[in-house]
């Protein structure tokens, strides 16, 4: 066991980056708030106020529903590529990986080259029916974007929870006259749910707070960190900046700290059955 003085020395490095960049800022917004006229009832903005709580639906259900079809598009793929070996495979998991090494910003714009005004599905619908379909300045281009980036992060879960899997698993359930689905339900899915779980919760946060994406995008768009930006630097209006964003922190950290407590539950029981 190191010594007490060799322990504070590897201890305060991380200490030190904590209270900087976590605890001094966090502590610095959430002061902010009392500034407001309402002082601290300016928290209760968010369910108070029509447009902010419609704000947090919006956000909320979008990023719900980018997670569920990130899990299911990531599931499938993420299993035939670790279950089948074929030509240009490790070219296909790169590119599907790839959007990890861009910016929200540069997201936004592949989305406008695709839905915009100028882009190819609108050329394209253009040309057949002599009228531009254009969604990438709604939810729905946001959505493309947010599940666009969401994919590298996914996958890369599933795929390594794949590699798991015991197929004699897989080959007994067969063998006893189970169908395909009840496999892929009683076993495989079991398997694949830690990694599931995971990922959909980093999938979620980062949909909840993600700004460059929304940013680029942002002409019908409302949701929480554009109102957010809007209210800190059009409005000045900091004290209810502040508010939402620990609200916007607060859901996020909560929808983690469940699927940290629900996978420890399920490793558990895991552990405990294998025993």
């Amino acid at each position: 066991m190191a010594s007490p003085a060799t322990f504070l020395a590897l201890m305060t490095p991380g200490v030190a980056i904590i209270a900087a960049f976590f605890l001094i800022p966090l502590f610095l917004v959430a002061i902010k708030v009392t500034d407001g006229p309402d002082g601290w009832a300016t928290y209760l903005v968010i369910l108070t106020n029509g447009r902010y709580l419609e704000s947090l639906i919006q956000t909320l259900v979008m990023s719900a529903g980018v997670t569920v079809v990130a899990l299911i598009l990531c599931g499938v793929v993420g299993m035939f590529l670790v279950r089948n070996q074929f030509a240009g495979r490790s070219i296909l998991i790169g590119l599907l990986t790839l959007p990890l090494s861009f910016p929200g910003t540069v997201v936004g714009f592949m989305v406008i080259m695709l839905a915009g005004r100028q882009g190819v599905i609108g050329g394209i619908s253009n040309a057949l029916t002599g009228e531009k379909i254009v969604f990438a300045y709604d939810i729905a281009g946001l959505f493309i974007g947010y599940l666009y980036f969401s994919i590298p992060r996914v996958i890369l879960a599933v795929m390594a929870s794949a590699e798991k899997l015991d197929p004699q698993l897989e080959e007994a359930a067969r063998s006893l006259g189970a169908p395909r689905w009840r496999v892929v339900r009683d076993v495989i899915l079991p398997g694949l749910m830690p990694g599931l779980i995971s990922s959909g919760a980093i999938c979620f946060a980062t949909a909840m707070g993600a700004f460059g994406t929304a940013f680029t995008l942002a002409t019908d768009i409302d949701v929480l960190p554009m109102v957010i930006y809007t209210e800190f630097t059009r409005n000045a209006n900091i004290a209810v900046a502040a508010a939402l964003s620990i609200a916007l922190g607060a859901i996020t950290w909560m929808c983690l700290s469940a699927v940290r407590f629900f996978v420890g539950e399920s490793a558990d029981v895991t552990t405990r059955g294998g025993a």
